[in-house]
This record gives structure tokens, sequence and C-alpha cells, in this order.
């Protein structure tokens, strides 16, 4: 006959192998997969969803481990990569902030807010619905996005950095600027983002559309014609005659002066190059066929830049 005493010293040995060796032994995690803890889950909802994936065998059993065996550190909201066979301890200290999976969304220099909307809603880490923020109230740029965060909080983020960012530039601005306000130096920086992707084109493309405004020319920038239309995203042929005659408050091709607002959200280096502009008498462009500009001080002198131009696309087949 088996003592009581000696059970006892037969099973406690027995008990302290099996827990330890179900914190420490490989798990039933089959791959590799990203796990989602949103932020105020609880931990036993967490065990829960980690059972759910197949990640550990009993719920109950994980949770009585980790409350023995796990320490103190709370777990963290984010995104986390789980290891194919992570053992319940791998869990735990990975879900206490080991690897987290940080999500960035970009907002590219130029992208209209339709689209800037459009993106995050594709972001399924994020909450909520979005509407299309003011065009130009957005700051192009790499931000880090959390799990469970709201879509328009994300939004306000942006706004945020381009308030800060249009404050430091326009603090900083030439004397040589035609912008009388803050608001007008973006609308501008918006057509010079759409008008050229050359970088080192930006300041000279913005010194010509400021000597038009200063001598009340028309700016004639195909880009005005366009957003009424798409609200910023490509138009996909060529304009019409009936779009380039529009009366709108965008169409600089039947008005003078600025758009009544943004027609996209301009980047650092365009609102830059507006508050700086280049020194040049240039009053017409074309494109030259190698992605920039071809820059004239008289329409005589951009006649013959306009013939150039076609005879290259003519070369190329496009005409």
């Amino acid at each position: 006959m088996i003592r009581p005493k000696l059970l006892v010293l037969v099973a406690a040995p027995l008990a302290l192998a099996w827990g330890l060796g179900g914190w420490f032994l490989p798990g039933p995690l089959p791959k590799d997969t990203e796990f989602a803890v949103k932020d105020g889950e609880s931990f036993n909802t967490v065990a829960e969803h980690l059972h759910s994936a197949g990640a550990v065998s009993s719920p109950l059993l994980f949770k009585l481990r980790a409350r023995v065996l796990g320490g103190g550190a709370p777990i963290k909201a984010g995104h986390f990569l789980l290891p194919k066979g992570a053992s319940q301890r791998a869990l735990v200290e990975i879900l206490q902030g080991g690897k987290v999976i940080r999500r960035f969304v970009t907002v590219p220099e130029g992208m209209p807010s339709i689209m800037v909307a459009e993106r995050l809603a594709a972001q399924p880490m994020l909450t909520g619905e979005v509407a299309p923020p003011p065009e130009g109230s957005v700051l192009p740029d790499t931000y880090e996005i959390a799990v469970g965060e709201s879509r328009q909080a994300v939004v306000l983020r942006m706004q945020a950095a381009m308030q800060r960012e249009l404050k430091e530039l326009w603090d900083k601005r030439s004397a040589t600027t035609v912008a009388k306000t803050p608001e007008q130096a973006l609308i501008l920086a918006s057509i010079v983002e759409k008008e050229t992707g050359k970088p080192s084109e930006r300041a000279m493309v913005a010194g010509l559309y400021s000597n038009r405004l200063r001598k009340g020319m028309m700016l004639q920038a195909d880009p005005t014609i366009i957003y009424p239309i798409t609200r910023g995203k490509p138009l996909g042929r060529r304009i019409r005659q009936s779009e380039i005659a529009a009366l709108n408050g965008y169409n600089t091709y039947a008005m003078t002066g600025l758009p009544e607002g943004p027609i996209t959200n301009p980047g650092r280096a365009s609102i830059e190059a507006v508050l700086n502009p280049a020194p040049t008498d240039a009053l017409y462009m074309v494109a030259d066929g190698t992605g920039g500009h071809a820059f004239a001080s008289t329409l005589e002198e951009h006649n013959r830049n306009v013939a150039k131009w076609f005879a290259i696309r003519r070369a190329r087949g496009e005409l």
C-alpha cells in the first residue's frame, strides 16, 4: 500500500515537470503566424485568441502557467510574429513586447486627398471610416500606424504634421515669394507639385508661376483643369476643349490668379520652392522630352520649344 506522503512526494515532481514542460516545450503552432492584440484586450481574451490561432492547446493551462512563470510585465497591443512551434514561454515574451511588427502608411508627394482616404481604407488594422480630408491639408510622409487606431486619428496626425511644416517654412520664406498667406503658398505649391516630377525644376516652375501672377497672366496649368473632373486622380485621356473653357474655381485657363484651393497635397520641397522661388524671367514652359521642361521668357521662344516637343512626339509615334 502506497502511503499518502509518498504519493505527494511522487506527484509534486511530476506536476512540476508537467508545468515546466508545458511552459518550455514547443507548442502546436503549425507555421509562422501574425497575431494581433488590440488596445485594451484582457489576457483572458488574448489566451482565447491564441487558442483559436492554434498557438496553445488549452487557454486555461496557458493562463495558469503564464501567471506563475511569466513574470509581471503586461502584454502589449500591436502586431506580433509568432514563430512556428513557439513555446508558451516564448509566446508570453513576444506579447510582452519582444517582437512587435511595426506598420506604416505612406502618402507620397502629390497624392490627392481622395486617394489618401482610399489608402487608409485599405489598411485592415485601422478602424472606422474617414472622408477625404480637405485638399492640401495632409503632409506627404510615412506614418506609423497602430492596431485598432482610427483612420480619422491618422488623418489628424497627418494634418498636424502639415500645419507644423507649413509654419516652419512660412517663417523662413524669402521676400521674393508671391504668396501673401500660408494658404496661398499651399495652393501654388500644389500646382508646382503636379506640374513637375523633377526635383531640380521645382524652384524654376515656382518662379515661372510667380512671374505670371505678378503680371496678371493666366497660370494655364493643365492639372487645374483636371482637378474638378477627377478630384486629383489621373484623367486617363486628353483634356477636351470644353474642359479647357470650363468656368469653375480651379480652371486657370479660364481665370487669372490662383485657384480657390489646392489641387493635391504638396510635399515640403514644393512648398519650399514657392516660398523661395528661383530668380527667373521665364513665363512659359513645355515638356522637353526628358521628363523635364524647356523654359522661355518670350512667346516666340516658347513657340520654338513647342515645335521641338511636337517633333519629338511625332518621332515617338504619339501624333
